[in-house]
């Protein structure tokens, strides 16, 4: 039937029809045709509206859809709800949730009156099987790799876009999370994202749904799933308390009451982890870790808590596995978590600021240790004693309470397992002894008694772990005072013994890391021995097995091969060995020196010889020791910092080494020390900067931004503390840097504290004075920096200029002075006006003009040659000092051939003074000056 002779009622019809059947684009047409028909904006027209959103949302023409329900709303009201869900569903699908969000809210709204009773349950049921699909279709983009970068990323913003109105979209996200350690981060940072919304709209999520997925996607081996699990975890607290990431933050008191529940349900959970069979070691570090950073906040109360919830005696259940060996009620632990547990422990007692809470936490540690010490059988007592080992090394004085001043406590029953043939127990015993001598600064019954123990049943042990342990013990046993040194491990051939014995436990294959750390440490002492230098310095397999050990994460092992370094390369100064300990020298160098005092002095000495000690740094280098080192300068540990730094300092006393480590990486790490580390360390890194700035171009020495960065660290040396030559050295350091580029010279005025320069102005010190004057001439060769000194530096110009007349001035430091006078006055006209607001200009200018030395003499005429081009004022007040302009006319009359150039720059001198001669009142030839020098 033709179009005119159709009613808009059948084209309705057919349009249902047609739809009914899935045929969207008939539908569409036969609505279309409906709605040009009607041609006022009545009942019936949005009606027609209607049907054809429907059938654009069915064909996926979204933008259409929402128009047309956007028609519908401006007509009728009673169909609104309708539309609008249609609407709502399409913003939706075109990620424009904002918008959705309002769509929601007024649709509930209407729920309330124009819907019927079950359209909002309707509602929440096909919005949320839309959601479902919404967040799998952003995922399958966010988590797959092939599609393109930026896809991926609009995928993820989306995702948190939506969910940060509905909830329910974390929900249904976490449970899509498939299985796969990447997805798996990627989905904790997302979630992460999520609950760092409006907490009000996340809060159930968080508590409910997020902390036990995290805790649950934390059980892990991957490192990466691990610390993302743990930020995310954080950051929910974070939002309860008030807090951010930021090192300063402090929880909000206020919102930790409102959320006090919550607070307690996250560490609750947290303990509740921390004892699991199930997790790994890895999580359980995480875990324990994320409680010991917030034990010490006062609003979250989590100390007092923490012992509340029955939390120490679970710490302490963790305090006494030892990874190494399995039983059946082992938890899975890492190398690090006992020592992360001490830190723990350390940190909950130090914040029990009652005595009750304090006397409640001795009890509970005592108890545990009793319980298990005085247990029937093997396990419990090897329990015991490794908890003990791991207070020792946490809070000390719970530890001399419970170990050390309560004999009930089972000191002896803990000796009598060193006595028995039980390999694993003379071990964890051993390990004990060696804590409790390492961590305790004067003698008390159970060291004095295990030293006995060391010596009769463990140091004469067929076990080589052991025998190394008992060396340890003995050496960390002969640095109490009380004790006199009497006790020499090193007698006879047990040096050579020990050596060998150290150095098969390192380059086993198999080796555990517990083996590693005492073997390394026992070399450690070892190394202090000259005859024992020699012999590891040519063994290329324990040397690269020593540089590998530089490489993994146990701080104790990493301080312990810095120290073999240390003694291997002598990086220790001579005045530690031979006089009396400076106080600051980190204590455990001091120790490690008097050690060497009492039983290596003799060998140290006769092989302290440069050639000894230059050959073994050689073949350190040789080796690859630079790598070592730089892995070494990534600790967070300071003393080791220091020792690194002094290993550096040592192998790059010749320049052939230098270059090595420099094109090996060195040169980075070096600046890494310089700036973070004690104030030894960082005054040793620094000064090897500076020795890489003289010894190599900088260019080679600092590629690429090194050399911007290394400015400060040599500029710290510039301290007035400092002795001259360390000075002066940093001074000549800056003074190459700057010789390089503009930029770089720009930077060492601009950035780097060169405010701080006037401090040495007065040093009155022939060396800092060449030295300055020398940096401050390379400086002003860069136009922006000449200009900044004049207006900044004015006082600085006066210094410059009596450097030049001093007669007690190193004639160095006057050229140098002069050179830099004269740059300025080239460049700048104020420099020229500024220069005579110094009386002492017209003496400054004389002495050069008639200075016997030529240099001096031509630096002096282009000083006046740059005064006469400079200003009308400038150039007066040159041309009518009397003096100076005789000088000049004599000097332009010289005909001897050395001063042939001088002559031709006095005579343009003359040339522009006679320019000014008819602008400036009298005559040049005839003027008198009240400036004249006598």
């Amino acid at each position: 039937m033709p179009k005119s002779n159709m009613t808009t009622q059948k084209w309705k019809v057919e349009g249902d029809e047609e739809f009914n059947k899935g045929n969207w684009s008939k539908a569409l047409s036969y609505y279309t045709n409906a709605i040009e028909i009607v041609t006022e904006d009545n009942t019936e027209k949005a009606l027609y509206y209607d049907k054809r959103s429907a059938t654009y949302f069915e064909l996926r023409d979204y933008d259409k859809t929402i128009e047309d329900c956007n028609s519908v709303m401006k007509i009728y009201h009673k169909i609104l709800s309708v539309s609008m869900f249609r609407r709502f569903l399409a913003l939706i699908e075109l990620e424009r949730f904002e918008e959705a969000r309002q769509d929601m809210k007024m649709i509930l709204c209407y729920s309330d009156n124009t819907m019927s009773q079950s359209l909002p349950t309707q509602f929440h049921e096909i919005s949320h099987k839309h959601i479902k699909e919404k967040v799998s279709q952003m995922m399958g983009l966010a988590f797959n790799v092939s599609v393109d970068k930026e896809e991926r990323e609009n995928a993820m913003i989306n995702m948190l876009r939506l969910a940060s109105w509905r909830t329910d979209a974390c929900e249904i996200f976490i449970k899509e999370v498939k299985e796969d350690d990447e997805a798996i981060c990627s989905a904790i940072r997302i979630v992460d994202e999520l609950c760092q919304n409006n907490i009000n709209q996340t809060e159930p999520t968080m508590i409910n749904v997020v902390l036990p997925w995290c805790l649950e996607m934390m059980n892990s081996k991957s490192t990466e799933r691990v610390n993302a699990s743990q930020y995310c975890l954080q950051n929910i607290l974070n939002k309860y308390s008030g807090m951010n990431n930021e090192p300063s933050t402090k929880p909000d008191e206020a919102l930790c009451e409102e959320h006090k529940k919550e607070i307690n349900t996250i560490l609750s959970c947290l303990l509740n982890s921390v004892e699991s069979k199930t997790i790994t070691g890895l999580a359980r570090d995480a875990i324990i870790e994320l409680i010991t950073r917030n034990i010490h906040y006062t609003a979250l109360d989590w100390a007092k808590r923490l012992v509340k919830f029955d939390g120490l005696k679970k710490l302490m259940e963790v305090a006494s596995q030892l990874e190494e060996y399995q039983y059946e009620s082992s938890f899975d632990i890492t190398y690090s978590t006992r020592t992360i547990i001490s830190m723990s422990l350390a940190k909950i007692w130090k914040n029990m600021d009652r005595n009750i809470d304090k006397g409640i936490f001795v009890y509970t540690i005592d108890k545990f240790i009793k319980d298990k010490l005085f247990a029937s059988d093997t396990e419990s007592k090897l329990r015991g004693v490794v908890a003990i080992t791991t207070l020792i090394f946490g809070p000390l004085e719970v530890a001399d309470r419970i170990i050390f001043t309560n004999p009930s406590t089972g000191c002896m029953r803990i000796l009598d397992m060193a006595k028995t043939d039980d390999v694993l127990q003379q071990k964890v015993v051993c390990e004990c002894l060696v804590a409790a001598m390492t961590n305790f600064d004067e003698v008390n019954a159970l060291i004095n008694e295990g030293v006995k123990i060391l010596r009769i049943f463990l140091y004469q042990s067929k076990d080589d772990v052991i025998r190394i342990q008992a060396l340890v013990g003995f050496c960390e046993w002969s640095k109490f005072k009380t004790c006199g040194y009497i006790s020499k491990p090193f007698w006879g051939e047990a040096t050579n013994k020990l050596v060998k014995v150290c150095r098969r436990l390192l380059i086993n294959p198999k080796k555990e890391k517990n083996i590693i750390k005492w073997a390394v440490k026992g070399l450690s002492y070892l190394t202090l021995d000259g005859n024992v230098k020699d012999e590891l310095i040519k063994d290329q397999q324990i040397i690269q097995t020593v540089f590998e050990l530089a490489k993994i994460s146990d701080q104790s092992v990493l301080y312990s091969v810095a120290t073999t370094l240390v003694n291997v390369c002598n990086a220790y100064e001579r005045l530690m060995i031979e006089s009396t300990f400076q106080p600051t020298f980190i204590p455990e160098m001091e120790e490690s020196m008097k050690f060497l005092k009492f039983y290596f002095l003799e060998e140290y000495l006769s092989k302290n010889d440069e050639d000894f000690v230059q050959k073994r740094r050689c073949l350190l280098v040789k080796n690859g020791v630079t790598g070592a080192l730089v892995s070494l300068a990534k600790t967070g540990n300071q003393n080791c910092k220091e020792l690194t730094a002094r290993v550096f300092s040592a192998i790059c006393g010749k320049e052939e080494l230098t270059k090595t480590v420099v094109q090996q990486g060195g040169t980075k790490a070096l600046l890494s020390l310089a700036l973070d580390g004690t104030d030894k360390g960082k005054k040793i890194a620094s000064q090897v900067l500076v020795h890489l700035a003289h010894t190599l171009p900088p260019e080679d020495a600092f590629p690429g931004d090194l050399m911007m960065d290394v400015v400060q660290p040599i500029t710290n040396l510039l301290n007035p503390e400092y002795s001259v030559n360390e000075r002066c050295e940093a001074l000549t350091a800056l003074c190459n840097l700057a010789s390089v580029k503009d930029s770089m010279r720009l930077h060492i005025f601009n950035d780097s504290g060169f405010e701080n320069f006037n401090n040495y102005m007065n040093d009155n010190h022939n060396m800092v004075d060449c030295a300055y004057a020398k940096l401050i001439n390379n400086l002003v060769l860069c136009r922006k920096v000449a200009i900044q000194y004049v207006k900044q530096r004015y006082y600085q110009l006066g210094y410059l200029i009596a450097l030049s007349v001093v007669s007690n001035v190193d004639e160095r430091a006057k050229k140098a002075a002069v050179e830099a006078v004269t740059t300025l006055t080239a460049v700048s006209e104020e420099a020229c006006e500024k220069l005579l607001r110094w009386d002492i200009w017209p003496k400054f200018l004389y002495f050069l003009l008639n200075n016997p030395d030529n240099y001096l003499q031509r630096k002096g005429i282009e000083i006046a040659l740059n005064m006469v081009n400079s200003t009308k004022d400038v150039a007066a007040k040159l041309i009518k000092t009397d003096t100076i302009m005789k000088q000049v006319r004599e000097l332009s009359k010289n005909d001897t051939i050395q001063n042939e150039e001088i002559k031709e720059l006095a005579s343009l001198v003359l040339e522009a003074a006679a320019k000014w001669n008819q602008e400036i009142e009298g005559n040049v030839e005839g003027n008198e000056s009240s400036d004249s020098i006598a």
